[in-house]
């Protein structure tokens, strides 16, 4: 029996490591006739094929289908809506591109043109004087200003629209430390402040800041004892600041060119006699008095919605 089975053993080893080649291709009788090279090439031929048809099959298989919720899936009439609802939204957008909308208000604008753009020599600072200051009160009587006395007196004003609220907008801003009740001015210092924050934004794109506005007697008072260098608040060279139509502009945290450029801005205002300035080093500000006669000059509206300051400066130099 041992002898039966010993010849019943194939005539040939398989490799450790290949697989033995099914009957039904390569019989024992067909392999025995073979050359040992060409048995060897054959194992190898139908392990290729083992590893590569399972592959081939997988690359040619048709994609799985996607299988979407019921209230997911795509229709006939539901790409049709889909697509009509993306034409009316390119409509909507093409339509608000061409929107340009025509303000009913005339635009105000400075009466003298920014200073042109471009190197210019540096303008020397506008120091003040007493001359300067005795001027700034004597217009202010012309002009029928009488000083504020007291916060009853600022709030009865307020009431008049004899003093307005600061035009605040991201080309001017107001000192935090600056109470509620004293971020008011006179109508033209106010439109005067609109022009030159709107100019000054167009050309540097940085806001100005305003650090003080309307006084009252009664806190210039209080300001006489805690600052040295505060105006009186009686007397022929008072401090402006009581009639509410002076305002400081700070210096801190403007280069030298916003320094300069504010310098060369002002000097035809106060040439034309419409706004006196006094530059002070040591509150570091400038310190501006404008009077009636600042009128701003009325130009025709801007047509597109979507200017920016820029713009207007531009075609103002």
């Amino acid at each position: 029996m041992l002898a039966s089975a010993a010849t019943s053993r194939p005539s040939w080893e398989p490799f450790s490591i290949l697989p033995a080649p099914a009957p039904a291709f390569y019989p024992e009788r067909t392999l025995a006739l073979r050359p040992p090279y060409m048995r060897r090439y054959l194992r190898y031929f139908a392990l290729m094929q083992a590893l590569l048809i399972p592959s081939a099959a997988r690359m040619f298989a048709a994609p799985p289908v996607e299988i979407r919720p019921f209230h997911l899936q795509r229709t006939p009439r539901s790409q049709e809506v889909a697509k009509l609802a993306r034409r009316r939204l390119t409509r909507l957008e093409a339509r608000r591109k061409s929107v340009r909308l025509n303000p009913t208000l005339p635009v105000t604008t400075a009466l003298i043109d920014p200073v042109p753009r471009g190197k210019f020599p540096f303008p020397p600072p506008l120091k003040g004087s007493r001359d300067s200051l005795l001027r700034q009160n004597v217009r202010s009587q012309k002009e029928g200003l009488e000083p504020v006395q007291d916060d009853a007196d600022l709030l009865a004003l307020r009431r008049d629209r004899q003093l307005v609220p600061i035009p605040v907008t991201a080309a001017l801003l107001v000192d935090g430390r600056l109470p509620v009740n004293r971020r008011y001015c006179r109508v033209w210092t106010a439109q005067f402040l609109a022009d030159l924050s709107r100019v000054h934004y167009g050309r540097f794109h940085r806001p100005i800041q305003l650090n003080s506005a309307v006084r009252t007697v009664e806190y210039q008072r209080h300001l006489e004892l805690i600052n040295a260098n505060a105006a009186p608040a009686e007397g022929e060279d008072a401090s402006p600041h009581l009639t509410g139509a002076t305002i400081d502009i700070a210096k801190r945290g403007l280069s030298m060119a916003e320094i300069g450029w504010i310098r060369a801005y002002l000097m035809p205002l106060q040439s034309a006699g419409k706004v006196d300035v006094e530059e002070e080093f040591y509150q570091s500000c400038f310190h501006i008095t404008v009077y009636r006669s600042y009128h701003p000059a009325t130009v025709g509206a801007p047509t597109n919605a979507h200017g920016k300051a820029s713009l207007l400066a531009a075609k103002m130099n």
